[in-house]
């Protein structure tokens, strides 16, 4: 049998609970604050639910957050480059506090999962602006965006996946971490080259990608 590589931090975590657990907790979210995922949120959470975002359970904390602006890193010393935040109105952050839990919603009103809230806080964004992009500079999009339409307040805390975000396109190219792994056991491939991008894959990122495979062993 193949054997993988372990996930980042050890262990993948899929956050979705049970679906007779799902049930009760979409009976409890009847109550809760509820708050619109945006369409970047989405992403986010996505990732965060499958795995994709391992060891995360959820949204930062304000000490992750804070030690991955300082030094590429979680607190407990894990690599990370960016963070992984849930911005949110004044408006909404004033009707919640820490220990409550909120439903977060797609657009259409789905409930996609619950997040217990461990911390609020203001963030510095000039602070965030120059730590991950490099500089505070409306120019760049990212800091526009961070600027301009993110939130003024982050919640963290741990989430409770639902449902899964539908997607009605590329159904067939949306895998999660858990069904690539158990498709590289089943084709018993031993290497694998992993290309990230913020589109899709054109003619040169492939081309790239080939020639990078050829020239450079796996590790493992």
């Amino acid at each position: 049998m193949t054997q993988l590589i372990k996930p980042h931090g050890g262990v993948l975590k899929e956050l979705y609970v049970t679906p007779a657990q799902a049930q009760q907790e979409k009976a409890k979210a009847q109550t809760y604050k509820s708050w619109d995922l945006t369409d970047r949120q989405g992403c986010d959470i996505e990732l965060l639910l499958n795995g994709g975002f391992s060891p995360l359970t959820g949204f930062m904390s304000q000490a992750d957050y804070d030690s991955v602006l300082d030094g590429m890193r979680l607190a407990n010393g894990t690599l990370w480059p960016i963070p992984i935040t849930l911005d949110v109105s004044e408006a909404f952050a004033a009707t919640v506090k820490v220990g409550d839990t909120i439903a977060l919603r797609d657009v259409e009103g789905v409930l996609i999962a619950t997040m217990k809230i461990s911390d609020s806080w203001r963030p510095n964004k000039a602070r965030e602006a120059i730590a991950v992009f490099g500089a505070d500079d409306l120019a760049h999009p990212g800091v526009s965006y961070l600027h301009n339409k993110a939130g003024a307040v982050y919640l963290g805390g741990t989430l409770a996946g639902i449902e899964a975000p539908m997607h009605y396109d590329y159904k067939h190219l949306r895998d999660t971490p858990a069904e690539m792994r158990a498709k590289f056991i089943k084709m018993g491939w031993q290497k694998v080259v992993a290309f990230q991008t913020r589109n899709p894959m054109h003619r040169a990122h492939q081309e790239l990608t080939f020639r990078a495979a050829n020239k450079h062993k796996p590790i493992f």
